[in-house]
């Protein structure tokens, strides 16, 4: 017997309202059990923002302090040492069990490959002056 509720597809108008709703508010905190230290905040904020944020559970977020703890350490060891190495492996480890790597969150290399092209596309494309275009200035 299953015990988590069945989750909206998220194809659906109802999975678009929550990720609005979830949108506006602020990163998830940390569970009162869990540590993160000032300079790690900013790694604890990127990374529980890198999944819905229905999907996290008390489990996971103390991995996800873990992960920002260990990004934070590595901004401080000396790039290429050992320490260097053992922190970067736990970083990748960590990053895969709690499903914020990269295939979990935007897809298979593949896939970003198209996307990155038509990307590279729009920005070298100048288009015509009766087109409206974004341009950054």
């Amino acid at each position: 017997m299953k015990l988590t509720p069945k989750r909206k597809r998220s194809d659906s108008a109802a999975a678009a309202i929550a990720a609005t709703q979830a949108a506006a508010l602020p990163p998830l905190e940390p569970p009162a059990h869990v540590l993160v230290p000032p300079e790690a905040r900013p790694f604890w904020d990127a990374i529980v923002q890198a999944r819905p944020r229905d999907t996290w559970n008390p489990v996971d977020m103390a991995s996800a302090a873990n992960l920002a703890r260990v990004q934070c350490a590595l901004e401080a060891s000396l790039i290429g040492s050992d320490e260097h190495m053992k922190l970067t492996r736990l970083a990748l480890a960590l990053t895969r069990a709690i499903a914020v790597n990269t295939v979990a969150t935007v897809g298979r290399s593949a896939d970003i490959a198209k996307g990155a092209e038509l990307e590279r596309k729009a920005r070298q494309d100048d288009g015509d002056d009766l087109i409206p275009r974004l341009r950054a200035v």
